[in-house]
């Protein structure tokens, strides 16, 4: 992780460097804390899907730049779709974040996501796709949809429950509370948290440990932990595709978006 990042001309909202058999995703909209529009949704899927036919590489590293990792779907984006009544406008989103999350899951490589901040919403739920979570001391988790009138994408309805329990789950769910790194750590949702400074040579020393390894027995447990839930996952990210653009155009979800932006409590109406 210590090269200098090297950004491809034309996704310079995803940096990508390599050290021999490790590669590193970095997201790169800082001032927007790495949130998901189109483009970098569309470039992170590309970057996945193309790294996972590369047979030179053992691991693959996703984190943020700046403060955050990623704080979820971007929200002035979503708005602007949702205003001008073009119900589509989320759709290539979704789908660009469903191929990328199974990608994640069925790739040969392992991925090990540095959560290095804010990890929200679809955010959270790509450090979730990852194999491997360790967190800086800073991370904070939410699954903050229901804030906004919005449903679960991004696979969250399929791997939180897998990783908390049902209950847990709904109550993240219901409530859209962030969660700082040690509680995370405690239900699971990361392996280790360390203190920021450390976190990309702990990273480090971990994707090395496993690019050392028998990649044909890594790839294989890979194969056998995650490979087989293909089927599954595809249907749970179909059904949040759905419930996710009906949930759009819900008066709900006008008014989850017009009190985040005026920073106030939204008032719900159940429309």
């Amino acid at each position: 992780m210590s090269n200098a990042p090297q950004t491809a001309p034309a996704n310079p909202v995803v940096l990508e460097t390599r050290d021999h058999r490790i590669a590193t995703l970095v997201m790169n909209r800082p001032d927007r804390l790495n949130s998901l529009n189109n483009e970098l949704a569309s470039a992170l899927n590309e970057a996945f899907t193309r790294l996972a036919q590369d047979e030179s590489i053992r691991v693959v590293v996703l984190t943020g730049s700046g403060r955050a990792f990623c704080a979820g779907g971007d929200l002035a984006h979503i708005r602007r779709g949702r205003d001008s009544g073009d119900l589509k406008q989320l759709e290539p989103l979704l789908r660009s974040g469903m191929q990328m999350v199974l990608k994640m899951r069925t790739m040969p490589q392992p991925v090990i996501a540095a959560v290095n901040g804010a990890a929200a919403g679809a955010g959270m739920n790509i450090a979730l796709a990852a194999d491997i979570r360790i967190a800086a001391e800073e991370a904070t988790f939410g699954q903050n949809f229901a804030k906004v009138g919005l449903f679960p994408d991004y696979g969250g309805t399929y791997f939180l429950p897998q990783l908390v329990g049902p209950s847990k789950a709904a109550e993240m769910f219901y409530t859209g509370e962030m969660i700082d790194a040690q509680p995370a750590l405690r239900l699971g949702l990361v392996s280790r948290v360390v203190p920021a400074s450390q976190l990309e040579a702990e990273v480090g020393t971990l994707a090395e440990k496993i690019a050392q390894g028998p990649k044909i027995a890594v790839s294989a447990v890979k194969r056998t932990l995650f490979g087989s839930e293909r089927q599954a996952l595809e249907a749970a990210l179909e059904n949040e595709v759905q419930q996710q653009l009906k949930c759009f155009p819900s008066e709900d979800c006008a008014e989850g978006l017009r009190a985040f932006f005026e920073k106030r409590p939204p008032k719900f109406e159940g429309r």
